[in-house]
């Protein structure tokens, strides 16, 4: 078992989301951690309705959190938030287990 916390901005945002995608129901957030990024790994979340094997799901605030069995050592402990600026606006994943980051973002 893995442990994802949301914000109650990631929270808003994702339930509008799902909201236009489907049902909370049938749709989940699928979290997952891939190749890339300065760090040598990046976060990467969709939206998705199907589970695969192996996969372990969580809920978080009513939202179902989905990860693929290689990534949920990764994503254990991470916080997820939603934030807007003048720059943008997105998701921010936050893993007090990495020991260094960098500003790409993505890592």
């Amino acid at each position: 078992m893995f442990n994802v916390t949301l914000s109650e901005n990631a929270v808003h945002k994702l339930r509008d989301l799902i909201g236009q995608h489907g049902t909370s129901d049938t749709t989940y957030l699928r979290m997952y951690v891939a190749g890339g990024g300065c760090s040598g790994f990046r976060y990467g979340m969709a939206l998705d309705n199907k589970l695969h094997e192996g996969d372990e799901v969580l809920d978080a605030n009513g939202i179902k959190v989905v990860a693929d069995p290689n990534s949920v050592q990764y994503l254990d402990g991470s916080s997820v938030d939603y934030t807007e600026s003048v720059a943008g606006s997105g998701f921010v994943v936050s893993n007090p287990n990495n020991w260094s980051t960098c500003g790409c973002g993505q890592s």
